[in-house]
């Protein structure tokens, strides 16, 4: 096992798993598995009410980052003030590329989601998959800015609201 990829995440630290969003370190700990003694990350995600156990040597490898930076987010919340893109392809493939990017943990991937798939009021209404998946992006990005931010959820789902709703006008 290597010592440099231990060191770079602590316990009580906040990082982003990029297929459960943003978590707890709670504690390392050592279990034998198998014959083998790994040493593990045990990331609580509590809005989920889930425990997740990364070994400390795959944590980089599986995309596990600590938080964005303030820089990022204020770059994240900018991206959402743009013009949405909506490819022409067929929804499914849509769908699909838009999984893949609120599951990479890129905090401005999500962003681009959250921008492509808000509907304003006057909008038509979003199917049911649509509105999933911008759910999805919605609260992996809010959850991020608040934890980066050091607040709540609700003024940070303020503060990203504001910034679609001034696109908008």
């Amino acid at each position: 096992m290597s010592k440099a990829k231990k060191s770079e995440f602590r316990p009580n630290e906040y990082v982003v798993y990029p297929a459960h969003g943003v978590g707890q370190i709670v504690s390392i700990e050592e279990q034998e598995i198998a014959g083998l003694k790994l040493e593990l990350f045990v990331i609580s995600f509590e809005k989920e009410k889930m425990t997740l156990r990364v070994p400390t040597n795959k944590a980089v490898t599986v995309g596990m980052r600590s938080l964005s930076s303030p820089e990022l987010v204020d770059k994240a919340l900018a991206t959402l003030k743009g013009k949405a893109r909506v490819k022409r392809a067929m929804w499914s493939r849509r769908a699909q590329e838009y999984e893949q990017k609120i599951n990479s943990g890129d905090l401005m991937a999500i962003a681009e989601v959250v921008r492509d798939l808000h509907r304003s009021d006057d909008q038509r209404e979003q199917s049911y998959s649509e509105r999933q998946l911008y759910e999805a992006a919605l609260e992996r990005l809010t959850r991020e800015v608040a934890a980066v931010v050091g607040g709540d959820e609700a003024i940070a789902q303020k503060q990203v609201n504001d910034m679609l709703i001034s696109r908008a006008a």
